[in-house]
């Protein structure tokens, strides 16, 4: 029993199955400090992982069967797990997929210490029928707007591709500092991120006193591209303290407000927008 040495509101273990057909919760709680009640819960926010001769996974079924030489991995803190997601909008649910209003603060990925802030997990846990959830793209967790869940790995798989072929039109809508009078559009962004080319297309620009709505196509999908290019123009997003200004009091000003695609199930053209 390793639980003496833990910590009980941080810690990790690595539990290895000496026996057969021992349940994971049994496990569990005879080498964490935890409760089992405690235990279920942190289970069902993913921050348990059943790794065995198949691989690794996130394991949620407290009553799951643990194989001899199998390994419990938990990753449990509690300020994690006690933080509640924001609620998520259902705007379209189209069976194979589905599409939502991510709101800001929500996670598009978990971590291995919890995925119960994630959209694709509030997805799952508010859609009716249930059903699994995957992601197919991400959006920043200090942004909010349009994401596409797909909700079986065919579809995901189906999503992946035209995201890759560049066959999902994506518009976002920024309020960056200052004012862009001078650019004549379309204005086009291209520079590497992370050594891969990224392109951005500003299509539109509304001018405010002392700063400017901009809508911005993008082409690639880089790691915080948006944020990045607006960045390099001189004008970064309102409230982006990673590649902007830290004396904003106010959120990200970034939303992304248009998707646009061909059906994968009906092969026809579906378009999503949010009101700005």
């Amino acid at each position: 029993m390793i639980s003496d040495k833990l910590d009980p509101s941080h810690f990790e273990a690595h539990i290895n199955a000496s026996k057969a057909n021992l349940l994971a919760l049994d496990l569990l709680a005879e080498n964490t400090p935890l409760s089992k009640q405690k235990l279920k819960s942190a289970m069902s926010k993913g921050c348990v992982w059943l790794e065995s001769a198949i691989g690794i996974h996130r394991l949620r079924r407290a009553k799951k069967t643990v194989h001899e030489n199998d390994t419990l991995h938990i990753y449990y803190d509690e300020a994690i797990l006690n933080s509640r997601p924001a609620t998520a909008e259902l705007l379209a649910d189209e069976g194979g997929y589905s599409v939502w209003n991510k709101p800001y603060g929500m996670y598009s990925q978990g971590s291995k210490w919890g995925d119960h802030c994630t959209i694709y997990r509030w997805a799952e846990e508010h859609l009716e029928p249930q059903r699994p959830a995957f992601l197919v793209h991400r959006l920043d967790r200090a942004a909010n707007g349009l994401i596409i869940l797909a909700h079986s790995k065919k579809m995901a798989r189906a999503f992946s591709k035209m995201f890759k072929q560049r066959k999902i039109e994506k518009q976002y809508t920024a309020t960056v500092e200052g004012k862009l009078e001078k650019l004549s559009l379309p204005h086009i962004i291209s520079s590497n991120i992370e050594d891969r080319p990224a392109v951005s297309k500003i299509i539109s620009i509304e001018e405010r006193e002392d700063h400017s709505r901009v809508i911005i196509e993008i082409e690639t999908g880089r790691k915080h591209q948006v944020r990045r290019h607006l960045s390099e123009t001189g004008h970064p997003i309102i409230g982006d303290r990673l590649y902007g200004s830290d004396r904003s009091e106010r959120n990200l000003q970034l939303q992304a407000t248009y998707l646009k695609f061909d059906c994968p199930l009906t092969d026809e053209i579906r378009e999503y927008s949010l009101k700005t």
